[in-house]
């Protein structure tokens, strides 16, 4: 079928919206809609080839919109169902079954290959030209996007259609991290290093989850002013002074847990040092391949530890529906981090974001979907 996409040919190039051919689903396949799509920075490392991925590529890993086609062994969902896109995996190796679906033994061929399950690509361009396509099973910078029935997960009403996208990736990452990877117990103190959308969704969580001192720690006035809308307590500049140091004062010995999520080495050996002992740390920002930290050894010696996550250790058929529920409650309000952009104006959106001017930047592919309340 015919769909118009954001197409990037070369690294760091400017996206072109073009007319493109789109595959029928396949037997495990769903076609989708699109109503909005969030931009997240796992995007930006692709389009940089900081993430290598074939080009030339549509990519978007945020989607959102409603089910128009299924393939004949898809039971999950049926057309006329609202659903959020996410990443893929294969639902049959160790982890899958452990509910750790991000740590798929397929994680890499599923969502960063270009490439269907069968091997194929599911996009061509107006002239018959391959490319690369499935990016986390999606590749929804487009009207239409072809997914897989494990990469999608139904929506409960009362949810603007469009904003739901960014529950993807980008916010359950973020919260993940707090929820499933750090666990706060009631009461504890946590630093986020990042205000993006990833840091705004682990400050919510940490609100969610009763922790009683929130730092968000950030190079931007205006990211840490609204850090404090959605739950910090406390914002430092890290611009203007020690970061490790003013973490301390606040808490008086440390953060009992933290979150780094700019990807940058030197960020992630501050958010290890800010740690009380023992304190724990959840790394969630993604560095280009090859970089690496330093850090003293007597600093995890001490009883301080480091934990990674992909997609914060989400199993998104459970945990999308859980934060819909905080939301629901009024105490995850990650709508308000969207701002909406056309597709066509994905460029201004990608600037926008790289500049701090927007937080989590979402393209209307399908205006008539825009506002939906499910």
């Amino acid at each position: 079928m015919k769909a118009l996409a954001a197409v990037v040919r070369e690294a760091g190039a400017a996206f072109v919206v073009e007319p493109v051919e789109l595959a029928a689903p396949g037997d495990f396949e769903v076609l989708v809609e699109i109503a909005g799509t969030g931009i997240c920075q796992t995007d930006l490392s692709a389009w940089k080839q900081d993430l290598p991925f074939s080009l030339p590529a549509v990519l978007g890993h945020e989607g959102a919109g409603i089910v128009r086609a299924v393939g004949q062994f898809v039971r999950k969902v049926a057309p006329g169902d609202p659903v959020v896109l996410t990443f893929d995996s294969c639902g049959e190796c160790r982890n899958c079954g452990l509910g750790l679906s991000s740590y798929c033994a397929q994680f890499r061929e599923r969502n960063v290959s270009g490439r269907r399950r069968d091997g194929s690509s599911a996009l061509r361009d107006a002239n018959g030209g391959v490319l690369a396509g499935s990016f986390f099973g999606q590749s929804s910078f487009a009207t239409y996007s072809l997914a897989s029935e494990r990469n999608v997960v139904r929506l409960p009403g009362g949810l603007p259609l469009e904003a739901a996208g960014p529950l993807g990736c980008g916010v359950q990452t973020g919260a993940g991290a707090v929820l499933n990877v750090l666990r706060p117990p009631e009461g504890s103190s946590i630093a986020v290093f990042g205000a993006g959308a990833v840091g705004m969704s682990a400050i919510m969580a940490a609100k969610a989850a009763s922790c009683a001192t929130i730092i968000a720690v950030d190079l931007h006035e205006a990211r840490l002013r609204e850090a404090i809308t959605f739950g910090a307590t406390h914002g430092v500049d890290a611009s203007r002074e020690d970061p490790v140091a003013a973490v301390r004062r606040i808490t008086g010995s440390g953060a009992g847990f933290s979150v780094e999520c700019t990807g940058v080495p030197a960020v992630l050996r501050q958010a290890v040092e800010s740690l009380d002992i023992p304190g724990k740390c959840c790394l969630t920002g993604l560095a280009p391949s090859g970089k690496a930290f330093e850090i003293e050894m007597n600093q995890l010696l001490r009883g301080r530890t480091i934990a990674g996550t992909l997609e914060g250790d989400s199993d998104p058929d459970t945990f999308i529906p859980r934060l819909i529920g905080l939301w629901k409650e009024g105490r995850f309000p990650f709508d308000r981090l969207v701002r909406r952009y056309p597709l066509d104006r994905i460029n201004d959106a990608v600037a926008d974001m790289r500049a701090s001017r927007a937080i989590k930047p979402v393209l209307i592919a399908n205006p008539q979907l825009s506002g939906a309340t499910l």
